[in-house]
């Protein structure tokens, strides 16, 4: 453990000191290259007779600086430009505007971005925690579905219409409900596989899309994290149901019967607290190993969860969030605050790997003094 902490640090330290030392170089950059451009055109904006505004003022300007310049028309051209560029960005560049943002990483914007980092972290936390223990709680139930022989609603439909001989009124309401089920699981289905911008786009006209509840609804439904880390999941529990130490647990007589609500089956409580629903069942075991394997995922987890989110605020376009402030800044060029917002994510995703990998390492010393 203390080679991996060693090795998360250096990388902590080694990126942000290229980080800190792109974003000085970006800023003396942008700093001398807005100096130099202000040095060639200041003189000309002090003109009090010239206004840039008019277009009759303009052409004589050009034709001026072609008469005084007549070798180098490219350069009288990137003169006017520089000019009418200048004068744009007093209308649209918010550091220019009355209680806009500061140019560059001040101590205001710091603040600000600041209690941004907070909400998002909050925001992600929340859907690492639900998406984990949701996709579980999925895997759990197909898990038992499984071992109790049940197939899809399709083949429910298929194994209806091949044994029933007498088809009255109740077969075919038990067709139609069966086929109903199935549409609603393929709906289900669509919306987890959606990317997140798909699903915003399509319905942030009808709700209030600026709700902390609808992201957090949002990030754990859609981008198909949750069936992809159910299906690991699945496969775990999968892989050891099929190993020796199941054998040698039922044949001591733990129970081992997956029915719904028997004395020796599994209750629906188990769905949403697994660890501790199966204190005499054989499934206990399987789900611990497999839980203790599922841990490391989470990492993975971690930074596809991140890229989702981020998409989804500048999707929705919800000012005050993160992912829009990014937008905004990558718009307007403000690399320094852009790669302060990346450096800070990356750090999220660091912590989150730090903390995977001292969990998983405390819960491979308990396997260890057990055994």
């Amino acid at each position: 453990m203390k080679a991996k902490l060693l090795e998360h640090t250096l990388s902590i330290l080694i990126l942000t000191c290229v980080f800190v030392l792109v974003m000085n170089a970006i800023g003396e950059r942008e700093a001398a290259r807005d100096a130099g451009r202000l040095t060639s055109i200041e003189p000309y904006l002090q003109i009090d007779s010239l206004d840039f505004s008019n277009p009759l003022h303009v052409a004589l300007f050009k034709e001026m600086l072609a008469a005084y310049h007549p070798d180098t028309p490219s350069r009288n051209d990137s003169l006017l430009q520089a000019i009418q560029k200048y004068r744009l960005e007093q209308f649209t560049n918010q550091t220019y505007k009355t209680g806009g943002d500061d140019h560059g990483l001040s101590a205001r914007k710091l603040m600000k971005l600041g209690t941004m980092y907070v909400q998002f972290i909050a925001v992600y936390l929340i859907v690492m925690m639900l998406s984990y223990y949701a996709a579980q709680s999925i895997a759990i139930l197909r898990f038992v579905k499984m071992k109790q022989h049940r197939g899809s609603y399709l083949q429910d439909i298929l194994k209806a219409i091949t044994t029933t001989n007498r088809r009255d009124a109740s077969f075919y309401l038990h067709v139609a409900f069966l086929g109903m089920k199935a549409l609603a699981k393929g709906l289900v289905y669509a919306i987890a596989f959606s990317p997140a911008y798909v699903i915003a786009y399509s319905i942030r006209s009808s709700i209030d899309t600026d709700s902390y509840v609808f992201m957090i609804v949002l990030g754990i439904v859609s981008n198909g994290l949750l069936v992809n880390y159910a299906n690991k999941f699945f496969t775990f529990l999968m892989t050891e149901s099929h190993k020796g130490y199941v054998q040698t647990a039922i044949v001591k007589n733990l129970n081992a019967s997956y029915e719904w609500g028997t004395p020796d089956g599994v209750s629906l409580r188990s769905l949403v607290r697994p660890g501790s629903s199966f204190a005499s069942h054989v499934f206990k075991h399987v789900y611990m190993n497999a839980r203790f394997q599922f841990l490391v995922t989470l990492k993975e987890h971690a930074s596809f969860l991140i890229t989702g989110l981020v998409i989804i605020e500048m999707a929705l376009n919800i000012q005050g969030h993160l992912g829009y402030e990014l937008l905004q800044n990558i718009l307007y060029k403000r690399y320094d605050v852009v790669l302060s917002i990346i450096l800070g994510i990356f750090l999220v995703v660091k912590v989150t790997e730090i903390t995977v990998d001292g969990l998983f390492h405390h819960q491979s010393r308990k396997y260890e003094n057990r055994s």
